[in-house]
């Protein structure tokens, strides 16, 4: 068995695939777009989630990446375990690749095959095979069972297990299927090597690769026409099992950060083994925060900000467990920044801005610390005084949500004064707040989603960047909730069109608005939405007579409310360009509002802009207005498209094509931006007007 570095797994792994015919597709950033059930991307498949579902096409039907994942949440993935846990992280990146109706069972058992016994010259000895047992819905997959035999499987070590560990499926509908799970055993003596260890919590048994077949549609479990694969190799236990240790901490990957650790601490081996756990919380904690401040999330109250400040008072507490009295992290993500700037520049890119981010919120929360705990000794004195023996679960919880303590710091806390902390009303009070949190999400989100996920609609074409009218066809439509075949005066009404130049509210800019001509009725459009992936949703009223679907319709927006749309978009491209000048290339934007009669721009920065900087902003802003010039764009590759200088806008998502917004002025700016909203063509009425006007 070759013994590998991580770094060099990785690029094997890549380049296997290519040399096979897959495309290498750089990884997406850690945050989600356009998906409200995920905060962060969780597995290599997310990014491709639209292109499994047939809602989006690429370029290329075969891919392979190497995907940066985030898990804070979930079996084996509570942060509490991140530590403990010989291979368990939050941040990791995930080995792919994909057929996205290209090979399917043969092909992939076959690579996989030839890569681990070949390229990576794992000993075929040690190596488990599981498929799919089978049951009343879905016949065991012994098509698998044959191909991993005809490549050369010990039909001994070729396993059945149950849907729990052998069968994938994405949601209620879309596709599913049986899955193959690869495990190598790592232990010392191949003649303890038996059956019972794979898939059991026997740490000498780990699981390094699976390949998903999606043959089925989930609603009805019938065959799909064309079947896909999706595969997940975890590069740092694969390390693990290359460089033949018992943890994934004992990498290349980890043990550069952990050595930093114990020198900015000054302690030595033995203060390590007896305190790992902390220091290998602290050594995953400094690579999720390194990656998430990267892309765009800094620390904060709510969402992904919010899981952010969790993961860095974490790894802060920690680290004054094991003996720091002053801020530390920023040393220790200094040496990840080192180790993984290679694989991912944007890490060095950010270098300064990630440092300072992760100190200044370390500092706010020794401060916040010192806070705590005087809170918690003043409970513990008021428990004591009244003859009890527990902190109660609900200071506990306030304690946690307010000053940032876990339980567990509480709990040691607490056992120190010989007390315990109610567990128990701890959970109740974590479990309102959870409700709480699940109802205003799913009140945000509202319900038309559910209304237009299982109807088969094709994607709907836009024609709007070239076009503000045009001919269509409705192909479906409700009123007042409930699928209608017509629909009259008055009446409030959803349309879907099978080609619209009305543009769906994304990436902060507001849907469009105007008017659809029917040969027998109007429909007055006020918002357009995306309700479903690439489904365009028209909402509005009736204004006249009757509508229908099937109807042959002319839609048209009203192009005074676009144009004031396009230029408060231009603005917000021209705004970001001043941001990164003057205050730093670090202030990406992280959300905006674009509207008709208003901007509204979010951007990641680490602290209050200075006035001085807000009046050279505005300077620069107001000399651009005045000089005016020319607002292009033009389709061009993503990877081109950020050689020639384009700005990628955090959250939004963008295919393997994008538009690249380019505005100039004899002025000096110069601003490159990735886009997706329409933005004005350089007519005289389409510019953005002067600050006098």
């Amino acid at each position: 068995m070759q013994k590998l570095t991580a770094a060099q797994i990785r690029e094997k792994y890549l380049r296997f695939f290519e040399r096979h015919g897959h495309t290498i597709v750089p990884s997406t950033s850690l945050v989600v777009a356009d998906d409200p059930t995920l905060l962060f991307v969780n597995s290599g498949m997310v990014p491709f989630k639209d292109v499994f579902l047939g809602h989006e096409q690429r370029p290329y039907t075969r891919a392979t990446t190497a995907q940066k994942c985030l898990r804070v949440s979930g079996k084996h993935n509570d942060l509490e375990e991140v530590g403990p846990s010989p291979r368990h992280q939050t941040f990791f990146e995930m080995l792919g690749n994909f057929s996205f109706g290209d090979y399917f069972k043969a092909e992939a058992i076959a690579m996989s095959w030839k890569l681990l016994t070949e390229e990576f010259q794992l000993p075929v000895e040690r190596l488990w095979f599981t498929v799919f047992a089978g049951d009343d819905e879905v016949p065991a997959d012994e098509e698998a069972e044959r191909l991993w035999v005809a490549q050369g499987a010990d039909p001994s070590r070729i396993l059945r297990f149950g849907r729990k560990d052998n069968f994938w499926v994405m949601g209620d509908t879309g596709p599913c299927g049986p899955c193959s799970e690869i495990t190598i055993y790592i232990g010392d003596d191949l003649a303890k090597m038996s059956a019972e260890g794979v898939n059991s919590d026997d740490p000498d048994y780990v699981e390094i690769w699976n390949n998903v077949f999606m043959q089925y549609e989930r609603s009805t479990m019938k065959p799909l026409p064309k079947p896909s694969v999706d595969t997940g190799m975890g590069l740092e236990r694969m390390a693990m099992a290359m460089q033949g240790v018992h943890s994934t901490y004992e990498t290349d990957v980890f043990v550069p950060i952990i050595n930093t650790v114990i020198a900015a601490l000054g302690s030595d081996a033995a203060h390590y083994r007896a305190h790992f756990a902390q220091y290998r919380a602290i050594a995953d904690h400094c690579r999720a925060i390194a990656f998430l401040i990267a892309d765009g999330v800094l620390p904060g109250n709510n969402g992904r900000s919010y899981v952010l400040r969790r993961i860095l008072r974490r790894a802060a507490y920690q680290g004054r467990s094991i003996g720091f009295t002053r801020p530390f992290l920023a040393e220790v993500i200094a040496t990840v920044i080192d180790e993984m700037g290679h694989a991912y520049p944007q890490l060095v890119d950010r270098r300064g801005f990630i440092l300072e981010s992760a100190d200044a919120e370390e500092q706010q929360f020794l401060k916040t610390l010192a806070g705590g705990i005087n809170r918690l000794n003043a409970i513990i004195e008021q428990v004591k005084t009244s003859g009890g023996a527990a902190v109660p679960g609900e200071d506990a919880f306030v304690l946690k949500d307010t000053y940032g303590f876990p339980l567990d710091l509480t709990q040691r806390i607490a056992a120190d004064a010989g007390l315990t902390v109610d567990e128990v009303g701890y959970d109740a009070a974590m479990a309102e707040q959870r409700g709480r949190s699940r109802a205003a999400a799913q009140f945000k989100r509202g319900g038309d989603a559910d209304i237009w996920a299982d109807k088969g609609l094709p994607s709907t074409e836009f024609t709007g960047y070239t076009a503000t009218s045009g001919e269509a066809k409705i192909l479906a439509l409700v009123a007042h909730g409930d699928d209608v075949s017509s629909a009259a005066t008055g009446a409030q009404v959803q349309v879907v069109l099978d080609r619209t130049p009305f543009y769906a509210e994304s990436g902060g800019q507001v849907g469009d608005a105007g008017l659809i001509f029917g040969p027998a009725g109007t429909v007055r459009v006020e918002d357009t939405q995306r309700p479903a992936p690439g489904l365009t949703v028209h909402y509005g009223v009736v204004e006249s007579g009757l509508i229908s679907a099937g109807d042959a319709v002319r839609a048209e927006v009203d192009s005074a409310r676009r144009a004031d749309i396009q230029r408060n978009h231009t603005a917000t491209h021209m705004l970001q360009r001043a941001l990164r000048d003057v205050v730093g290339e670090h202030a990406a934007q992280a959300g905006s509002l674009v509207a008709p009669d208003r901007l509204r721009f979010d951007f990641t920065h680490n602290r209050a802009v200075e006035p001085a900087q807000l009046r050279e902003i505005e300077t620069r802003l107001n000399a651009w207005v005045r000089a005016d010039g020319a607002v292009a764009w033009e389709v061009m590759d993503y990877q081109a498209a950020i050689d020639a200088g384009a700005i990628a806008l955090f959250g939004e998502k963008y295919g393997d094509r994008v538009r690249l917004v380019m505005i100039d002025r004899e002025s000096g700016l110069r601003s490159r931006e990735s886009g997706a909203g329409p933005t004005p063509t350089p007519t005289p009425d389409s510019r953005l007007p002067t600050p006098d006007s």
